[in-house]
């Protein structure tokens, strides 16, 4: 006799966190817990999967921008306009728990973007035209996006974003090392997130790095969680010789949270880069400074001048949607089809029958990984080259290229994975 699983009374936020506090308190002393890859039940779960959740494209017109600009300053002021729309979902909506990635597993998507940003005429060296951009009859350009989970012990996962009407495209691992304080959860990247490195061909391949700050996930004990980041990043730029250091400014533990940033874009030495603090950047090497909270507005002022000028106003802004494959055309290992049965469960409120299946899966990996020891098979990632190489900066294989233009012309067709991680 079958059973049906009926609908059960889903947690409130509150009781949710307390119950989170209650496991994570476990790992208190524990020097990365997000290398433990802990189970927690589904009904602390969002239900959504790891990989379409976590990316740097809440907006992604900013990235399509990046280039534009004829001036080196107004190139590195588009790769920072970019940079602090990367995390918009943190600060429309509230940080939540996706599904733990499984090795193999993998999330594609574009966006069809407007080529062009209002005020990026703000920036020097561009004009309202833009810069030798071929777009659709629409008038849009298109930004793909393609990430495989390569390792999983340590947790790591390759990504890589392209422009091609735009001419730029980034890449990198994404990992991150978290440790619970016993009020908050630090997040750090991990050893092989080297941050995110952008290139731009139409501009002699420039390449910038763009390294992670520590970020704190707070509120547990008042159960309404919250980002915070005070901590310093650096944004880098070999070729054109110049570097930012952008300052989250620490919070006072009275009034209101303001979340300020500060920082500088300056001229430096790619061969002896040992400036890391805001202070002890020459004033003769400076270029502009920038200024703002990074959940509302951010400025620049150009050396020189007295006047700031708006760089991009965070308020207004949401996260866009994303285009995705056709249900009929995802893979049994792309994300969203992989975890469906878990996110129906959960959306249906069923959450032991979530749980059951989340843990089968988990199970799965196990045994799938126990007999690639037991036979002394290495994994290997299907679309990218090595599960935690080159060195930062993942490679497509000649199959995840395929997959990228694909995504570009709208043929998602392809042939189920050999071997499944899970």
């Amino acid at each position: 006799m079958s059973s049906v699983a009926v609908a059960e009374k889903t947690p409130d936020e509150s009781s949710k966190l307390k119950t989170f506090l209650s496991i994570l308190r476990k790992f208190v002393g524990v020097t990365d817990i997000a290398s433990v890859r802990f189970s927690l039940p589904a009904q602390l779960l969002e239900p959504r999967p790891n990989l379409e959740y976590w990316n740097y494209l809440d907006r992604p017109e900013t990235f399509a921008s990046i280039g534009k600009s004829d001036d080196e300053l107004g190139r590195m002021l588009e790769v920072l306009r970019f940079w602090f729309t990367k995390d918009l979902k943190y600060i429309k909506g509230k940080p939540c728990k996706p599904y733990n990635s499984t090795l193999g597993e993998f999330f594609r998507c574009s966006w069809e973007v407007e080529d062009n940003i209002p005020k990026e005429v703000n920036l020097p060296g561009v004009n309202e035209s833009g810069n030798n951009t071929i777009v659709d009859e629409s008038g849009k350009v298109k930004v793909c996006y393609l990430t495989e989970q390569t390792s999983h012990h340590p947790p790591v996962s390759a990504f890589y974003i392209d422009c091609p009407e735009r001419g730029v495209s980034a890449r990198g691992f994404d990992q991150i090392s978290a440790k619970f304080t016993g009020t908050s959860i630090r997040v750090s990247p991990g050893q092989h997130n080297l941050g995110i490195f952008i290139n731009i061909e139409k501009r002699d391949n420039e390449e910038y790095q763009l390294t992670h700050p520590d970020a704190h996930l707070g509120g547990l004990l008042r159960g309404a969680l919250s980002v915070s980041v005070a901590d310093t990043c650096f944004v880098t730029c070999p070729k054109t010789r110049m570097k930012a250091i952008l300052q989250y400014v620490e919070e006072g533990w009275i009034g209101r949270t303001q979340n300020k940033l500060e920082g500088v874009i300056f001229r430096y030495d790619p061969d002896n880069d040992h400036i890391t603090r805001l202070k002890d950047v020459a004033d003769g090497d400076i270029l502009a400074r920038i200024s703002g909270s990074w959940h509302g507005k951010i400025y620049y002022t150009p050396a020189g001048s007295k006047n700031s000028r708006l760089l991009i106003d965070i308020m207004p802004l949401l996260p866009m949607a994303k285009i995705l494959p056709p249900q009929d055309q995802q893979l049994s290992n792309e994300s969203l089809k992989f975890w469906s049965e878990v996110t129906n469960s959960i959306v249906n409120k069923q959450f032991t029958q979530a749980t059951k299946i989340k843990q089968d899966i988990e199970e799965r990996q196990r045994q799938r990984a126990a007999e690639r020891k037991a036979k002394n098979v290495e994994w290997k990632p299907r679309f990218f080259t090595g599960a935690v190489t080159p060195l930062g900066r993942p490679e497509l294989t000649e199959e995840g290229q395929k997959v990228l233009q694909g995504i570009r012309s709208g043929e998602y067709t392809l042939e189920e994975s050999k071997v499944q991680g899970a």
